[in-house]
């Protein structure tokens, strides 16, 4: 079967993407109204609703409370029936375990593997619980502690000495004062020093100045809602490792790979598409190249194919983070660069993956094709014995 959708999109306006709170405003908007339970406080939206928002609603339609009886009436200009696209594949149980811990006002720490959506669901959750994902802190190696705490205007330091026009708000901070939720991405990129910035703000739940001693603004408690997500890859386990008190403070979550071959195969093509568009194209790769795609990366990333055959892993991340970035490629070649056969470019792609991070890999690669390419090309299958007869573009 082929992708129907057939139309070029409109040029792409002045951003690229756009946050979670503004992609699904309607969305968000119609939670909040939809579900006037109660509320954590400084929540946006019911737990309930986070979970629902994040997960989506099943495919059924909700119905605001009392819409039949406005709909008998003068028109609505919102609507009152909606259906909720869901965002996050994984485990409904998982995202529960999230909200939760949130709603208690207790770090919330992501990890997994590289490319397993784990900021994405920290922006969702972020959106939907306070309505923003804006306050966030990107760990580096050369993250400094102002950015978990505060930094200074120093013009304004200078000419009138600490006060708090002359303080600069990290993300955290901020997050602090209006009761929102702070968002660390890579925590465990950042020095341990710095990490621990974070113990005591997680603990005491306010964060002191002592240059503005003696004033108003020399300690800031947190507001109710306040809490912190980050994320962590499991590949950086022990680059900057995280100290028994810090972990002490959040819960855990492992975000897996996803399961289910066809959700995975259905979020590749999705967000593969939505790449292309922003392109200014229409996406035209056939769906049985992005299943042969798929196939091959959950081969190399489990280490055994759907047969049962024993797979080499390659040293590299296999995610379906990079299974997207090589559909999308394929879609841009197939816009921009037409007359030749997207196939043609698959194996090329797949050893740009494979030789990122160890060059013994690439015969990894060339192992897979010898192995089960080969099989499956021998049982019969056409899409098969044509990537077989692709071979030599490993080299």
């Amino acid at each position: 079967m082929t992708m129907t959708e057939q139309t070029v999109p409109p040029a792409p306006s002045g951003r690229q993407t756009l946050p979670a709170e503004e992609r699904h405003a309607a969305e968000l908007a119609f939670l909040a109204a939809h579900d006037n339970g109660s509320r954590p406080p400084g929540w946006s939206l019911t737990p309930r609703a986070v979970v629902t928002f994040v997960c989506g609603s099943e495919g059924q339609a909700l119905e605001l409370p009392g819409s039949r009886q406005a709909s008998e009436g003068e028109g609505l200009a919102s609507p009152t029936r909606l259906v909720i696209a869901p965002k996050f594949v994984g485990e409904r149980s998982l995202v529960e375990r999230c909200v939760v811990t949130l709603a208690g006002e207790r770090g919330l720490l992501l990890v997994g593997e590289p490319g397993t959506a784990k900021s994405m669901l920290s922006e969702l959750l972020a959106a939907a619980v306070c309505g923003t994902s804006a306050l966030t802190v990107q760990g580096t190696a050369g993250t400094t502690e102002d950015a978990f705490r505060y930094g200074w205007n120093y013009a304004l330091l200078l000419a009138q000495g600490p006060s708090r026009q002359a303080l600069v708000d990290s993300p955290v901070l901020s997050a602090m004062r209006s009761g929102r939720v702070a968002r660390i991405e890579e925590i465990t990129r950042c020095l341990p020093e710095v990490q621990d910035a974070l113990v005591s703000i997680l603990s005491d739940r306010r964060l002191s100045v002592p240059e503005l001693a003696g004033t108003p603004d020399a300690l800031t408690p947190a507001a109710p809602g306040f809490t912190v997500i980050a994320t962590a890859n499991l590949r950086d386990r022990g680059v900057s490792e995280m100290s028994a008190a810090l972990k002490r403070r959040f819960n855990f979550e492992t975000v897996a790979p996803i399961a289910d071959p066809a959700a995975e195969a259905a979020l590749v093509r999705g967000q593969a598409t939505a790449v292309v568009r922003r392109a200014g194209a229409a996406f035209g790769v056939d769906d049985a190249v992005l299943d042969a795609l798929v196939t091959v990366f959950r081969d190399l990333r489990s280490g055994r194919s759907a047969e049962g055959w024993d797979v080499e892993r390659p040293g590299t991340v296999m995610s379906t983070a990079e299974a997207v970035q090589v559909a999308a490629s394929l879609g841009v070649a197939a816009a921009y660069l037409p007359g030749g056969d997207v196939l043609d470019l698959m194996p090329g792609h797949l050893l740009g993956v494979v030789r990122k991070d160890d060059p013994a890999d690439h015969a990894r690669l060339l192992g897979y094709w010898d192995g089960p390419v080969r099989r499956r090309a021998e049982d019969g299958s056409a899409m098969w014995r044509r990537l077989w007869d692709l071979r030599e573009n490993l080299r």
